[in-house]
């Protein structure tokens, strides 16, 4: 009798641990420093199709302490973030793993993932000129916003962001530390005001006449003329025309462009889930949900943008440069930036 009922509680236990396991692989865990409701309903649409419930967990600030302090316990199975260089501090902090997925591969130009497949691009924003809408410009290089004829013109958030710190180590990469500091210093003496506030704010103040062109990203131009008429968001979004510049040295003629994109964590207790939802996101269905939702570009070649993103801006011919060698020059550019008091 003892044997029975040991045996009983054995199949029991083991019946349970099953049925746990089942229960297990139908979830996939999301860490995220997106705002959620940007990507909810990508992930909705995940759920649909593959039946596999997507726990988010929104990490503002410290993903990588976060998923470090948690170590092998951790629940994170995907971890999403938007700039590359966030994403690579991932991958060097040694939280995540390589993926191999043809489905991947195929989506997503090399020069946007990792070269082992520890980390892969979702979508992509440009850095682009934001031009007073009269006038009479078609064409820009970057190394141009150091002109003197722009002197009192340029408007630009902090240059210690990411956005604008990803630009400065493509500066670096492309035509050396002593001509990016002087390239800054240009910049610097033709700001119109303080190098502050945010992409939208480059739109208001060349509406309010404080400056003529600045730069700021793409996917802020959707949100600002999809708004309301009338509101304060589409008076700036319809003062302003878009440009998209290239590098002096860049033969290709490619704009500059910052991501979002993921990982899988090193631990993750529900990698195949983690690894169809990566690949799902880069679906053509997902993509066009990118590109209406968010106002991005797709990192899915043939994949249709946002109306108003295709009037304004149009596809973009990216800088070749692999993401991996901008990053490198990221301490290069902070220290440069605070060298000539970019942000003072």
């Amino acid at each position: 009798m003892k044997q029975r009922i040991s045996f009983a509680l054995t199949v029991a236990a083991l019946a349970s641990t099953a049925a746990f396991s089942v229960q297990a692989a139908q979830e996939v865990t999301l860490y995220t420093t997106r705002e959620p409701a940007l990507i909810q309903p990508l992930l909705a649409a995940f759920t649909a199709q593959s039946n596999v419930k997507v726990n988010t967990v929104f990490v503002k600030d410290g993903l990588l302490e976060r998923v470090k302090a948690e170590g092998e316990r951790s629940p994170a199975d995907v971890l999403m973030t938007v700039d590359a260089g966030n994403l690579i501090d991932l991958v060097e902090g040694g939280i995540t793993q390589p993926v191999k997925s043809a489905a991947l591969e195929s989506a997503i130009p090399a020069n946007l993932r990792g070269a082992n497949g520890e980390w892969f691009t979702l979508s992509m924003r440009a850095r682009v000129l934001y031009a007073e809408k009269n006038l009479p410009l078609s064409s820009f290089r970057y190394e141009d916003l150091a002109d003197p004829n722009w002197k009192g013109k340029v408007c630009i958030r902090a240059g210690q962001h990411p956005y604008n710190m990803a630009l400065i180590s493509a500066m670096i990469a492309h035509d050396g530390e002593a001509k990016t500091e002087q390239w800054l210093r240009g910049v610097k003496a033709n700001l119109a005001r303080k190098a502050t506030g945010g992409d939208r704010d480059v739109a208001r103040d060349i509406l309010g006449g404080i400056c003529d062109v600045g730069l700021a990203n793409t996917y802020y131009v959707g949100h600002m003329k999809a708004a309301k008429e009338g509101t304060d968001a589409r008076k700036w979004g319809d003062a302003i025309k878009v440009i998209k510049p290239t590098f002096a040295n860049e033969k290709s003629g490619g704009t500059h462009v910052n991501i979002s994109g993921a990982s899988v964590a090193k631990h993750a207790p529900n990698k195949d889930n983690a690894v169809k939802l990566l690949e799902f996101l880069v679906s053509e269905p997902a993509q066009v949900m990118y590109a209406q939702a968010n106002y991005e570009h797709p990192v899915r070649k043939g994949v249709a943008l946002d109306p108003v993103v295709a009037k304004s801006i149009g596809e973009l011919k990216i800088d070749p440069l692999p993401l991996t060698e901008i990053a490198k020059h990221r301490k290069q550019a902070s220290a440069l930036v605070d060298k000539v008091g970019f942000d003072r």
